[in-house]
């Protein structure tokens, strides 16, 4: 039995929150990928199944602006990130209404996702703030 999976990607890539000049420099971003599923009708019965579409949205969040070695910044952060999760969810359900799961549940397991990358830079931040 086959199941046809097509990939349509959305990049959004740009960082969010984005205010001010932008200065050229390596700033660490936590990407924020939202993925849902479409079921796809087809005119002709295709043996096994429906196909379904896997759809994304990506955000970039921006660090720039935030001491992470801070607890509060840290804060900051986790909430930007499920900030963009809402927002890369909102924006599937908006262009794929019956897409599946949830919207709170895209946008919950979108945000679980991310925050390894939100561990990983506070962590970095916390062990560079207690060598200097």
């Amino acid at each position: 039995m086959k199941t046809i999976l097509g990939k349509v990607v959305l990049g959004v890539a740009s960082a969010m929150f984005v205010s001010g000049v932008v200065i050229a420099q390596d700033v660490p971003e936590v990407t924020v990928q939202a993925k849902r599923l479409i079921t796809t009708k087809v005119t002709e019965r295709i043996e096994g199944g429906v196909p379904l579409q896997d759809i994304s949205v990506t955000y970039g969040v921006r660090t720039s602006d935030l001491d992470l070695a801070t607890h509060s910044a840290a804060l900051v952060l986790e909430q930007r990130v499920k900030d963009a999760a809402k927002l890369a969810c909102k924006e599937i359900s908006r262009q794929f209404p019956d897409a599946s799961p949830s919207e709170a549940e895209c946008a919950n397991t979108a945000a679980a996702k991310a925050m390894p990358q939100v561990k990983q830079l506070v962590a970095s931040a916390e062990k560079a703030h207690n060598r200097g």
